[in-house]
């Protein structure tokens, strides 16, 4: 066993990298080494699994399959032996998390730094992006993400409480165009929208009228991945946008001004996600215990009578 597992996390590292070099740093070996114990490995296997140019790595095809089963098993393997040697001690080793671009917010500031001091021993590994991912495939141990498009067949953690995004702009936009005063009149304003990747669609802006829920197709003046980008431009008088309840300062501030409230009723928030099949490591278990701990003390801070 220890010959056919030899070479796989080398393997492994050079596929995620696309290259010797940046393999051996990861693994703290040299490139010459990685190379010589992959050339093993596709010697063993009785395929080429690589590409080498004189610039760069591919795989070849025979690399891509095994790389796509390689990669989860080994990180099972690796969650495998993180819970075995945990065990009575103290959570430690990397937790891998791809977040979404708008659940960063919530998890900046102390959230996770309380996080990181607290558990010395655990390194965090983020990465943000919207681009959809399976993060079983791509070898992550969670993912954060809106709950109503999480799979059903994941364990899921609240990171936040229920968002309600409303439409704002600011004095000087509302100052050259009149508030909209039901969402149809949207068509008629100069929207700031988002997507989550050049391919996808712009989003469509969702409402409640009564009982029935309905969306709306607006004129993007503007289109950005960014929704930070998009508040920062609705500031600046170049349209309307969407606004969670964290923008509730700039409101205050009278820097953005809401419309269209009565039509935005909450939706489901934040999740921490993982799969039900996988077995947690103690890293991501404590992860979990500290999210739903600081979960109960806000909405305990929130209850009437409290300080």
């Amino acid at each position: 066993m220890r010959d056919e597992l030899d070479g796989v996390e080398i393997f492994v590292a050079v596929a995620e990298t696309k290259g010797f070099r940046a393999a051996g740093e990861r693994l703290g070996v040299s490139g010459s080494a990685v190379s010589q114990a992959l050339r093993r490995l596709e010697d063993r296997l009785g395929i080429a699994l690589v590409r080498r140019t004189t610039r760069s790595v591919h795989l070849t095809e025979a690399g891509e399959r095994f790389f796509a089963a390689a990669r989860p098993a080994l990180n099972e393997l690796r969650t495998a032996v993180a819970a075995v040697g945990d065990l009575g001690n103290e959570p430690r080793g990397t937790l891998r998390l791809h977040v979404s671009g708008a659940a960063e917010s919530f998890l900046n500031g102390p959230l996770l730094a309380e996080f990181l001091k607290d558990y010395q021993h655990v390194q965090l590994d983020l990465f943000v992006s919207d681009e959809p991912v399976d993060i079983v495939a791509a070898g992550y141990d969670a993912g954060i993400r809106l709950g109503e498009i999480i799979d059903r067949d994941m364990i899921a953690v609240p990171v936040s409480g229920d968002i309600r995004l409303v439409v704002v702009g600011s004095p000087s936009y509302f100052a050259r165009h009149r508030k909209p005063k039901h969402p149809r009149d949207l068509v008629e304003h100069d929207c700031i929208n988002w997507h989550p990747t050049p391919e996808a669609p712009p989003y469509r802006w969702e409402f409640t009228e009564g009982k029935r829920e309905f969306s709306v197709d607006v004129r993007a003046r503007v289109l950005t991945n960014d929704p930070a980008l998009n508040i920062r431009l609705a500031r600046a008088g170049a349209g309307l946008s969407l606004a969670d309840d964290r923008k509730r300062d700039y409101v205050a501030r009278g820097e953005l001004v809401p419309v269209l409230e009565e039509f935005s009723t909450p939706f489901p928030g934040f999740y921490l996600y993982y799969p039900e099949r996988r077995h947690a490591s103690p890293a991501l278990r404590a992860l979990v215990d500290y999210l739903r701990r600081k979960r109960l003390e806000s909405r305990t801070k929130r209850r009437p009578g409290k300080s």
